[in-house]
């Protein structure tokens, strides 16, 4: 009973992480879809960019808690105690299959965004202090450099350092994921890197108001 109820809720996370906040906010009230302007992608940062602050507000905060939710999705489980490696292991597993709902949608033929920000819904769901101080360093290098790639990939390699070196976390599964999420952020910018190595990305203006 407990396997089906894993593979369940496991359907039900990607399911969460498949919801295109952006595509579906962008054709339902602005007649066009977002993939279709800007970077092309669907994520919090090209509809901030296309339609506005307040816009991609809502998206980057309906996209950070597909992330937690899904995280949180492990208390269904009965009998297993918060905080031990098989609880970690769970939230990982429901988070990760967010993640890759985000970047596969199944609503909208599996074409969606870098999942940063669901990961990072994950992440508050796991260790919250650990998220707040990933963010920490997002937010420094955004206003240092005003790259949002930038700051998702150094805060995405800042994963798993601080989880091992500073707050000196053991589970192996939680370890391998940092590490995973680091390399999945870099491929997912495979292509922000090459422009900021040619000079050619796009710096961010998130505290402007779409005119």
């Amino acid at each position: 009973m407990e396997l089906f109820l894993i593979i369940l809720l496991s359907v039900v996370a990607y399911l969460l992480g498949s919801i295109p906040t952006s595509v579906w906010i962008s054709k339902a009230y602005f007649g066009f879809d977002i993939r279709e302007q800007g970077s092309g992608n669907a994520g919090a940062t090209n509809t901030f960019r296309v339609l506005g602050k307040q816009v991609g507000t809502v998206v980057l905060f309906m996209d950070v808690i597909k992330g937690v939710t899904a995280a949180s999705l492990v208390h269904y489980l009965g009998g297993i105690e918060h905080g031990t490696d098989r609880f970690i292991n769970l939230q990982l597993l429901f988070g990760l299959l967010a993640v890759v709902g985000h970047i596969f949608p199944v609503f909208e033929q599996f074409k969606g965004g870098k999942g940063i920000a669901t990961l990072f819904g994950m992440l508050i769901g796991i260790h919250y202090v650990l998220a707040l101080a990933i963010l920490g360093l997002f937010i420094v290098v955004l206003l240092l450099t005003k790259y949002v790639s930038l700051s998702s990939i150094l805060a995405a390699i800042a994963f798993p350092i601080l989880t091992i070196f500073v707050f000196k976390r053991d589970e192996p599964l939680l370890i391998a994921f940092g590490i995973a999420a680091a390399v999945m952020v870099i491929l997912t910018h495979k292509k922000n890197i090459t422009r900021l190595l040619n000079g050619e990305e796009s710096k961010a203006k998130l505290f402007k108001s779409k005119s």
